[in-house]
């Protein structure tokens, strides 16, 4: 298997950019034609536990649009063959000071474009996470 073919990483991060374009302006059309239509799409949400793409959209549509806006940081996609791709990223809002947040989402090809097919978002203090020991010394001073 051929991981990290330049044209695929390309091709799952337009896909990716534009989901996050869609999160932060709550383009809910964009939204709900990135994740794949299909009752087995699982979606576990910071407060959500979301099981098929009919629940997905449901919770999008009831979603505030306050909000959203967020920087994200470290992103790294990794594509599998042709087929599969694993995009994680961490995220700070403004409205959740101290915190930080992990997405991951898995990233299918199908005929009609590339899809998720399972995402985990989590939010926890920065405070708590972990870090090599010499980075606890640089911290300290």
């Amino acid at each position: 298997m051929e991981i990290d073919l330049p044209d695929v990483v390309a091709e799952v991060t337009a896909a990716f950019n534009r989901y996050e374009k869609a999160l932060t302006t709550n383009d809910v059309a964009v939204l709900d034609e990135t994740f794949r239509v299909d009752p087995r799409t699982i979606r576990y949400g910071a407060s959500e536990i979301l099981y098929g793409h009919d629940e997905i959209a449901a919770f999008r549509a009831a979603r505030s649009p306050a909000g959203l806006a967020r920087t994200i940081s470290k992103t790294v996609i990794t594509a599998y063959g042709r087929d599969c791709a694993v995009a994680s990223t961490l995220f700070h809002r403004a409205t959740l000071p101290g915190k930080v947040g992990r997405q991951m989402q898995t990233w299918v090809k199908f005929p009609d474009g590339w899809r998720v097919v399972a995402a985990h978002v989590s939010v926890i203090d920065e405070k708590d996470v972990w870090k090599k020991p010499q980075e606890k010394k640089k911290g300290k001073k």
